[in-house]
């Protein structure tokens, strides 16, 4: 019981954390930051830090080269996905990429359908038809400001890239330590991003207060570093499903972060699109569970592939 405890205590952390992200980086460019810049120096001190950690707990990072292109493909969606994120972030209000980011699921069933990894319940369409209504809403309240569209589109892009990374690593995730895989895929993945963003790191004055730079460095200690440890020692003690319980919560509370922190305001298609959302994954996830039977925990890296799938980490 304890330890149950212990472990929700650490999934929720992780889920805050996660959901104060969106918040941090709206903040990072409002009060100057370049968004290729401060994405790749982000990623390259959280990189270091990582690298540090998973070489002391793995003693190495040696891969099959069978494996070599999930890697590759892995680090690839990271890239897009960071793109997308700094730049939907820079663009949109930072409580509608919450909202948004949260069609991950339905993205993440979509193409697994696509691949022939799973066959999806009628169940499942009904969740996907109301949580794009629910998008459909939100680009709706956002078509006539300004780059307000263009920043929805490009949260829609950043939801799908990280669906794609989710399914391309599922493999890796049976076969390595999560901790491993991670490492290699943010360091190869930040290679591009490095490359685009040499302009702006040329541009970049660091001229910054201290509120920015400390909130810089949560960004790359919280969400970036420590959420990947305590979300994938929770997941091996619980298992994924336990925890993608938690991951669930994480849209609500980015926009609750986003409206109190950065007095944003939601148009009111926004609002019901929010709860569109948020009910078309409810009732998947919830038919979903319903129809599967009781099966013992999946622990470590014995995780079923379903499982991988909500149990890959965030932002």
């Amino acid at each position: 019981m304890r330890r149950g405890s212990l472990v929700d205590a650490m999934l929720f952390g992780t889920v805050l954390l996660w959901a104060l992200n969106i918040t941090v980086t709206k903040y990072m460019f409002q009060h100057g930051w370049r968004p290729l810049a401060y994405g790749t120096i982000r990623y390259f001190v959280a990189i270091v830090l990582f690298w540090g950690f998973a070489y002391y707990r793995e003693r190495s990072f040696w891969i099959a080269r069978r494996d070599l292109r999930f890697v590759l493909l892995a680090a690839a969606m990271i890239f897009l996905n960071q793109l997308c994120f700094v730049y939907g972030i820079k663009l949109a209000h930072a409580s509608t990429v919450a909202l948004l980011l949260g069609t991950t699921p339905i993205f993440i069933g979509l193409i697994s359908l696509a691949l022939r990894l799973e066959h999806l319940a009628s169940e499942f369409w009904i969740g996907a038809a109301i949580t794009f209504g629910g998008v459909a809403l939100i680009a709706l309240a956002n078509g006539s400001v300004g780059s307000g569209l263009t920043g929805t589109l490009v949260a829609i892009a950043t939801a799908l890239t990280w669906a794609c990374y989710t399914v391309s690593i599922a493999p890796l995730m049976r076969r390595y330590s999560p901790y491993r895989i991670s490492a290699l895929v943010l360091a190869i993945g930040w290679v591009p991003l490095a490359l685009v963003s040499i302009p702006q790191l040329r541009e970049e004055q660091f001229s910054f207060g201290w509120k920015v730079w400390l909130g810089f460095g949560y960004a790359v200690v919280g969400p970036l570093f420590l959420t990947n440890i305590l979300w994938f020692t929770s997941i091996d003690r619980v298992g994924a499903s336990r925890a993608s319980l938690f991951a669930n919560l994480q849209p609500f509370f980015a926009v609750i972060f986003a409206l109190v922190l950065l007095s944003e305001s939601l148009h009111g298609l926004e609002i019901a699109g929010g709860a569109l959302i948020f009910a078309g994954i409810a009732f998947e996830r919830l038919s979903r569970r319903r129809s599967l039977p009781a099966e013992p925990v999946p622990r470590g890296y014995e995780a079923r592939e379903a499982d991988v799938r909500e149990a890959v980490g965030r932002k």
